[in-house]
């Protein structure tokens, strides 16, 4: 047994001639468990030669030895690198909608908002040239360009225009013309509007400082009219007249197919519906942003503005179909007052504010640099921030299900018919860092009332103290409070508004 085992041992004799290892197996049929490690030997020995193979094919590509053009690059802030700088109005570039016809009289919307001098950059698109260098200095209004010819496009939309066509190539035509030059390099946003959008630049910049200008970004708003978003249009579609911006990188990535998708889309009416199309062609969704203003209604903007979302006010539109937004002016001097509150403090512009006067029992609602509301009796914050029915609908049914918000009576009974105080005047008192604003009371129907309450027409004049909140959209959204001032002087109210205590509520007490 001894010998049987002796014979079948392995062997293993080096050659000592050339210094050669030679293996030499020796087994017979009777040792299954010597198979067994001759078999895990051969596996190891592959698998060593397998790893040995593949380290050396990658060792001429290590780090230390790959171009620096193929590595990704790694910010890390403070080794150097800087983070953009935040988006100014240098990074954006307008591309207006206009026509010939229209110009001379709506330039001097685009005048109340358009910084001259090269504080702003953009271009106003028209059919054909306008000869009138006096009234359209070159230093005081966006550069004129005229549009290319489109009457190879198809137009299939019986009742519309084919100045759509033509409109909705400005973004196409804006990315061309840039194309290549020394602007490009600081473009981030192209913003569209019409002849008739009036902007507010600096809540412009709030908003698309939210978003990077890097990614493809489509940012607008839809109707205010629930039909036409449902039937003629879509709740998907930023509306062009209200504007949009649209980042660079996807305005140049729209650019390369706009005309293809132009073709695809003969049958639609409008020039955003087609911005819209090849939106979704390229898979790019509307990023909502309510203070992009359409104002597809009829009648007196004073429900809506007096009641506006709790985001910054960036644009309106159809200036030239509803009423004067002041009364007893014209609608671009309307458009100049509100301005001026606007340069004061833009952040809170148009922002509502509510508080109770106890002692009257009236309830006061405060639209900063716009107006005043004072309303008999105790009205509810829920209510009050619901817009009242001062307007009328784009279809002109008087059907207040076709728009798409909450709306209210103006008034409940005669009673509480409010009384509304226009701004007169605004102003910064430069020594306590506060802005002063007047509102006067609008001369207008005043029913009786057998109420008992005193009549808010016995005021004339109302001073609103505020200091200014920049800052105010970098936080959650939040109404400020408003608060009663004393006053000696007849026919004069004083309030303050200032931002809400962590624990304040707006709920009327008579305690």
């Amino acid at each position: 047994m001894g010998e049987n085992k002796h014979r079948d041992q392995k062997s293993l004799s080096v050659e000592k001639s050339n210094n050669k290892p030679i293996f030499s197996f020796y087994f017979s049929s009777s040792s299954p468990c010597s198979f067994t490690a001759i078999i895990i030997l051969l596996i190891f020995f592959t698998y060593f030669l397998y790893s040995f193979s593949f380290i050396t094919f990658l060792h001429p590509y290590s780090p230390s030895r790959i171009s620096n053009s193929l590595l990704v690059p790694v910010m890390r802030l403070g080794s150097g690198q800087q983070p953009d700088e935040k988006t100014e109005l240098k990074h954006i570039v307008f591309g207006i909608a206009a026509s010939s016809s229209l110009w001379k009289r709506r330039s001097q919307y685009v005048k109340t908002w358009w910084k001259p001098n090269g504080e702003m950059k953009g271009f106003v698109w028209l059919d054909k040239p306008v000869n009138d260098t006096v009234s359209f200095p070159s230093w005081a209004f966006p550069e004129i360009k005229i549009s290319s010819d489109t009457s190879s496009f198809k137009y299939r939309y019986r009742s519309g225009h084919r100045s759509a066509i033509r409109i909705t190539r400005i973004v196409s035509e804006t990315v061309r013309l840039l194309n290549g030059t020394e602007s490009e390099r600081h473009v981030r946003w192209i913003v569209m509007g019409d002849d008739d959008t009036v902007f507010f630049h600096e809540n412009l910049l709030r908003v698309l400082r939210k978003y990077d200008h890097k990614q493809f970004y489509y940012i607008g708003a839809p109707s205010e009219s629930h039909l036409q978003n449902l039937h003629q249009f879509s709740y998907g579609m930023a509306y062009g007249g209200g504007g949009f911006a649209i980042s660079y990188p996807l305005a140049k990535a729209l650019e390369k197919i706009q005309d293809r998708c132009i073709e695809r889309y003969s049958d639609l009416y409008g020039s955003d519906d087609r911005i819209h199309a090849c939106m979704a062609e390229i898979g790019v969704p509307l990023t909502r942003e309510p203070g992009f203003h359409q104002f597809d209604v009829y009648g007196n903007l004073l429900g809506l503005l007096s009641v506006h979302p709790q985001v910054p006010l960036v644009s309106v539109h159809h200036l030239d179909v509803v009423e004067p937004i002041f009364p007893r002016t014209n609608r671009v001097d309307a458009v100049k007052r509100l301005m001026i509150p606007a340069k004061l403090d833009s952040a809170s512009l148009l922002q509502q504010s509510i508080c109770y006067d106890t002692a009257r029992q009236w309830t006061m609602s405060i639209s900063w640099g716009y107006t005043v509301h004072i309303t008999r009796t105790y009205m509810p914050a829920r209510m009050m921030e619901v817009p009242t029915r001062t307007f009328n609908d784009w279809h002109k049914r008087h059907d207040f299900t076709n728009v798409a918000f909450n709306t209210r009576p103006v008034t409940y009974t005669d009673c509480q018919r409010p009384r509304v105080f226009y701004l007169s005047r605004a102003l910064n008192d430069s020594s306590s860092g506060t802005t002063i604003s007047e509102y006067l009371r609008h001369n207008e129907w005043n029913p009786k009332c057998e109420w008992g309450i005193q009549d808010p027409s016995d005021i004339n004049r109302i001073f609103v103290y505020k200091k200014p909140n920049p800052d105010r959209w970098n936080k959650a959204p939040r109404r400020d409070c408003c608060r009663l001032l004393p006053t000696t002087k007849k026919g004069t109210m004083v309030i303050n508004v200032t931002a809400c205590e962590n624990d304040e509520i707006v709920a009327y007490s008579d305690k």
